[in-house]
């Protein structure tokens, strides 16, 4: 009579494990497939973050270029108006000085010819634009330093001529002609030494935004 094997328990574990795959296998699959998945949309995250970034900054660039095309402009049309009168102001102020330093009896000696006080007037249409679309931060710190300090000069000397305006309301010059000459000289005294100050900024700008000198 044949003898009949009878499996042992274990025997027929491993025989269970050997026809069906390992459970530690089925789980690092997952894993790494779910690493996977992470990977993949956190790369895309970045992608997106990167291109975001990069339109920002060409976004800021074109902001920067087109106000310091606007600068250019704007700069050179204001020194073009300060140099129109600075000869003018330094002959009348030297023709002034002339006539105020003579005594009353001999003034009539002295001829002083005027054609209106002549001061220059000033664009700032690119620095308000400039402040209201905060694109002065987008631009090199340096230069918007030096931009501040002219566009402030250029505010000095128009207060400077609004002054001689408002007093010439107040007192006419045919009140008193030689009072209102003592006023021009005062204001002619400052005024032909900011002149060449400014057109000396003028150029120095000018120079670093790579526009041409208005002469």
């Amino acid at each position: 009579m044949p003898d009949i094997h009878v499996p042992k328990l274990d025997e027929a574990d491993e025989a269970d494990s050997a026809a069906s795959p390992q459970p530690h296998l089925h789980r690092r699959s997952h894993l790494l497939k779910l690493l996977l998945e992470v990977a993949l949309i956190s790369l895309g995250v970045f992608l997106g973050l990167a291109g975001e970034q990069l339109r920002e900054r060409a976004h800021h660039r074109e902001l920067a270029e087109d106000a310091l095309h606007r600068f250019r402009a704007e700069l050179t049309a204001n020194r073009r108006s300060v140099a129109s009168v600075l000869d003018y102001h330094v002959r009348l102020k030297r023709a002034i000085d002339q006539y105020l330093s003579a005594d009353r009896a001999h003034r009539k000696a002295f001829s002083v010819e005027t054609h209106g006080i002549q001061f220059a007037t000033f664009r700032h249409t690119a620095w308000d634009l400039a402040i209201a679309t905060q694109s002065l931060e987008y631009i090199d710190a340096n230069l918007a330093y030096s931009l501040a300090e002219l566009y402030n000069y250029q505010q000095f000397y128009s207060d400077l001529s609004r002054g001689v305006i408002q007093a010439m309301y107040i007192r006419p010059p045919g009140e008193n002609p030689d009072a209102f000459l003592e006023m021009v000289q005062v204001f002619y005294g400052d005024i032909v030494i900011e002149e060449p100050e400014l057109l000396k900024h003028y150029d120095e700008l000018l120079a670093k935004l790579g526009g041409p000198e208005a002469r």
